[in-house]
């Protein structure tokens, strides 16, 4: 289990084993570079976030009072690091989720490859006028599968709270889909 071997890597960590650490950063690293980038856009901004994010985890981890998961933890340092970026910049942008579409099971001709793609592109044009509100808490949860619990340690929100955001960010996004494509059920 994750939580397990990130817990003993942690306390190895905490007592100086900065191998540990590294372990804890390769195992980690991934998710938050995937965070952030999908957070700010910018690969390069990403790239700095993500080690300025390990490196502030470092400093801190010798006081470091384990109240939720070390990646939790890792995220909702990421999250500020991004929210800093967002404030600063002033613009909100997002990143595609795939540069191509998920490969379907039986091949589709090129019409329906097409409508994927334009389908994708919809998609990303519509969480990209999303609130960083709601774009945070949608990848928190649906892409990085953190829990509820998880999100609300790492946004500093109650678990309720993390619900009714994702509810209303999931039927903002929904909207925005539908009038990007003229899909207008109301069924």
């Amino acid at each position: 289990m994750v939580t397990a071997e990130d817990s003993r890597l942690v306390e190895r960590a905490r007592d100086g084993d900065t191998r540990a650490f590294a372990d804890l950063v390769r195992r980690h690293q991934g998710p938050v570079f995937r965070f952030l980038l999908r957070m700010t856009g910018s690969r390069d901004e990403a790239m700095d976030l993500a080690q300025e994010t390990f490196m502030k985890a470092w400093q801190a981890l010798p006081r470091w009072q384990p109240r939720a998961q070390f990646r939790t933890w890792l995220f909702q340092i990421a999250r500020n690091g991004a929210l800093d970026v967002l404030r600063r910049r002033g613009a909100v942008e997002f990143v595609p989720i795939e540069d191509e579409p998920v490969a379907v099971a039986q091949d589709p001709g090129p019409d329906e490859q097409l409508d994927t793609r334009e389908r994708y592109r919809l998609l990303e044009a519509a969480l990209q006028r999303l609130p960083a509100e709601h774009r945070e808490i949608l990848l928190l949860r649906e892409i990085e599968s953190l829990s509820y619990a998880e999100i609300a340690v790492a946004l500093g929100i109650q678990e309720g709270t993390v619900k009714s955001r994702i509810a209303r960010a999931r039927v903002a996004l929904l909207a925005r889909y539908r009038r990007a494509t003229g899909e207008n059920r109301d069924a």
